[in-house]
C-alpha cells in the first residue's frame, strides 16, 4: 500500500468506475412500479490485450439501489497476478439526486487482501475504515471533512440521469462533473459532449453520445506522483453512453483511457434489465 500503489491509483480509480457502468441505469429505473434486477459483463483490455472481465448486477427499487460488481485478472495478466476485485454500494434515490449509505470494496490476490469501507449520509461520509490501516500519508494533500460532503463513491459514480425535457443523445448526456471519494483520494471526473456514433452490443444497437473526460485530482494523492500528473493533463479519455428509453438514463458501453502503460479500453459485451421478483415482493 505504498509508493506503488499510489503510482497506479487514478489510472486504476477511472477503469474501476468505468466498470461500474450497470450503476447507470439505476436512477431512471426508480421509479413507483420498478424494482429490477441489471446484470452486466465486461471486457477489459490493454494495448490490444485482454487482461480482465468483470460480472455486474444492480437491485433497484422505488427509492434505493444496491450495485455490486466482481473483476478479475485474465490472460497474460492472470499468469503476473490473480488479483480479484469486488465492490458493493447501497443508498437512496430522492428528487433526482443519488445519495451513497454504504461502499466497500475488497481487492487481493491469495497473499494479500485490503479493504475499504465507507458509511455515509446523504452523499456525506461517516466513517472509514481501511484494512490493513493505510500509513502513506506523509506528503499527500490532506482530505477535509468539507472535501468528504455531496460525493459519490466509485460504484455510484456512474448514476447518470438525463433530465426528462432533454434528449438521451446529445450535450445533456454528457455535461456533468462526478465528485468521487474512494476512501483514500477525492477526484472529479469532469464530462462534456464531444459528438455521437453509432454502436451495435448486445442490449443496445444505435446512436451514443461520445463524452470526453478528465481527471482532476483534489485531495488524498501525492503532489510529486508521476502517473496522477499523467492522469491530470491526460486528453485521452472518453466514454460512449447509450440512452436508455424507459428509464431515461444513459449507460456506459465503451470507456478509454490512456495510461502509462498504453491504451486502456473497458467494454460492455452485454447487459440486460429484468423484474426482480425478491425486490417487487419486498417493496409491497
Amino acid at each position: 500500500m505504498g509508493r506503488r500503489q499510489d503510482e497506479v491509483r487514478p489510472s486504476f480509480l477511472l477503469i474501476a468506475t468505468a466498470l461500474g457502468i450497470p450503476a447507470g441505469l439505476v436512477a431512471g429505473l426508480a421509479t413507483p412500479a420498478a424494482a429490477d434486477m441489471i446484470r452486466a459483463q465486461y471486457r477489459l483490455s490493454l494495448v490490444g490485450l485482454e487482461i480482465g472481465n468483470a460480472i455486474a448486477t444492480g437491485n433497484v427499487e422505488p427509492s434505493h439501489y444496491k450495485i455490486d460488481l466482481n473483476a478479475r485478472l485474465t490472460g497474460v495478466a492472470a499468469m503476473v497476478s490473480n488479483m480479484r476485485l469486488a465492490f458493493a454500494s447501497t443508498g437512496a434515490l430522492h428528487s433526482g439526486s443519488v445519495l451513497p449509505a454504504s461502499y466497500a470494496t475488497t481487492s487481493g490476490t491469495e497473499q494479500e487482501t485490503h479493504t475499504v469501507r465507507m458509511r455515509l449520509k446523504s452523499g456525506t461520509v461517516k466513517a472509514l475504515d481501511i484494512s490493513p490501516p493505510f500509513e502513506d500519508w506523509e506528503g499527500r494533500v490532506p482530505v477535509t471533512e468539507a472535501l468528504k460532503r455531496n460525493i459519490l463513491d466509485p460504484t455510484s459514480a456512474l448514476i447518470m440521469a438525463v433530465p426528462e425535457n432533454q434528449p438521451l443523445v446529445g450535450p445533456a448526456a454528457c455535461n456533468r462533473t462526478l465528485r468521487i471519494y474512494d476512501g483514500y483520494i477525492r477526484y472529479d471526473v469532469a464530462l462534456s459532449y464531444a459528438g455521437t456514433r453509432d454502436v451495435q452490443v448486445t442490449g443496445y444497437s444505435g446512436p451514443v453520445s461520445v463524452c470526453a473526460a478528465r481527471y482532476r485530482p483534489i485531495a488524498g494523492h501525492k503532489l510529486d506522483s508521476q502517473s496522477t500528473r499523467f492522469m491530470a493533463e491526460n486528453r485521452e479519455i472518453e466514454a460512449w453512453l447509450a440512452p436508455v428509453e424507459k428509464a431515461h438514463v444513459v449507460v456506459p458501453v465503451h470507456v478509454s483511457l490512456m495510461t502509462l502503460a498504453g491504451l486502456a479500453v473497458v467494454e460492455a459485451t452485454e447487459f440486460s434489465v429484468e423484474p426482480s421478483s425478491t425486490m417487487t415482493a419486498r417493496s409491497r
